[in-house]
């Protein structure tokens, strides 16, 4: 057995906030007593008052979570500056919470010290992670990196970057009772848990394929040659902004057709060179895309539909979503139809969700997991 219980609220006052939705979960989850829980939260919220009250109600619960940039649920669809709450019930599957602290200092020896005495506190094996991380000051692309050398390079990896509201100024993680700044909670789900997922875009690529020549890190600076601007202005003219609406494809090899995406965010037109969202290795070879708002949204549809696909139950439990703020940014006030879409799918499906700097999943089941850009990703649980 898997239950799910969503609590959601766009209540201003904190307390008043986690009051009404512990009581929605209660509601939902009677006499039975959560054993983990996600937290999505506004960034203008009281956090240590979000955390005490679900920890008093739930004492010893393995909670994670992080600060937003919009949340989706089926208790009130499409939000922002809310709270969103899901609490998980099972009396056979294992739902551990770690955490990575102080990524600064030593960030590969934190994470695989984190995976390792999580994993040790269940004995059944690990199915699937789910993590809330940092964003902004460190890089989610080695982060994620660090979380396969330990888990292994196929070990299914989901999730999403924490936000805060387009301000790029601090973003926050929850674990158990504690704030954190500079962190990676995550819940390791084991035992006999289903589950199936979906990754789904809405760009397409358009002209030629190209190589990135000069990079470091997330800052690209020459393709095939050319600076990063000129290369864009190839394709696209003197009109290249808004940059966002042209995500970069990165394609998982020379010979693949499967990509994932790069946004970028700022152009130094001194020397061509593009910020992206997200690193991108030399030599890879990359592709510009184009999209309609009308694609864009088709995605989540797309998104869950393959996750319904690939789920190998008959009923999932709930679906649990990660979107981009940059698809909240170019879809602007038709954000709402991402949700009002996906849910004529299945609308008795539970549906969770939130928009942060970026989403983690394999491009598709049994590939190692990516870090995504301008993505909607679907991830459905279940227990039959």
């Amino acid at each position: 057995m898997l239950k799910a219980a969503i609590g959601h609220t766009e209540d201003i006052d904190t307390e008043d906030a986690i009051d009404e939705i512990l009581e929605q979960c209660k509601q939902e989850l009677g006499d039975l007593k959560a054993q983990a829980g996600i937290l999505y939260s506004s960034v203008d919220h009281e956090f240590d008052v979000l955390l005490e009250k679900i920890n008093a109600e739930y004492p010893d619960i393995e909670l994670i979570g992080c600060t937003t940039d919009g949340e989706m649920s089926s208790a009130m669809g499409f939000a922002e500056d809310s709270v969103l709450l899901i609490l998980f019930y099972s009396d056979e599957v294992d739902i551990k919470s770690g955490v990575a602290k102080n990524l600064s200092e030593n960030m590969e020896q934190n994470i695989a010290a984190a995976i390792e005495d999580t994993k040790a506190k269940s004995q059944q094996e690990a199915k699937f992670c789910v993590f809330t991380s940092v964003s902004i000051t460190q890089s989610v692309e080695v982060i994620l990196q660090y979380f396969k050398s330990t888990f292994g390079e196929k070990f299914p990896i989901f999730g999403g970057a924490a936000a805060d509201q387009w301000k790029f100024e601090q973003t926050y993680q929850f674990h158990k009772t504690e704030v954190l700044k500079d962190a990676v909670p995550f819940l390791i789900f084991s035992g006999p848990i289903l589950f199936g997922s979906g990754v789904q875009s809405g760009w397409t690529s358009i002209g030629q394929p190209g190589i990135i020549t000069k990079v470091e890190n997330n800052v690209v600076y020459t393709i095939d040659g050319f600076t990063a601007e000129d290369f864009f202005k190839k394709y696209l003219g003197e009109n290249i902004f808004p940059l966002g609406v042209y995500p970069l494809a990165v394609f998982e090899s020379d010979t693949s057709e499967k990509f994932y995406l790069r946004a970028p965010l700022v152009l130094n037109e001194e020397e061509g060179s593009i910020v992206f969202a997200g690193d991108i290795a030399p030599n890879t070879k990359v592709q510009l895309t184009h999209s309609t708002h009308d694609k864009i949204i088709k995605a989540s549809e797309q998104s869950v539909s393959q996750s319904i696909e690939k789920y190998p139950g008959k009923k999932p439990e709930i679906a649990l979503c990660f979107s981009c703020s940059g698809r909240k940014q170019v879809l602007g006030t038709r954000t709402n139809e991402e949700y009002e879409l996906l849910k004529t799918i299945n609308p008795e499906l539970k549906v969770f969700g939130f928009y942060g700097y970026g989403e983690i999943a394999p491009i598709q089941m049994d590939n190692p997991s990516r870090f995504h850009n301008e993505t909607f990703v679907s991830l459905l649980l279940g227990v039959e």
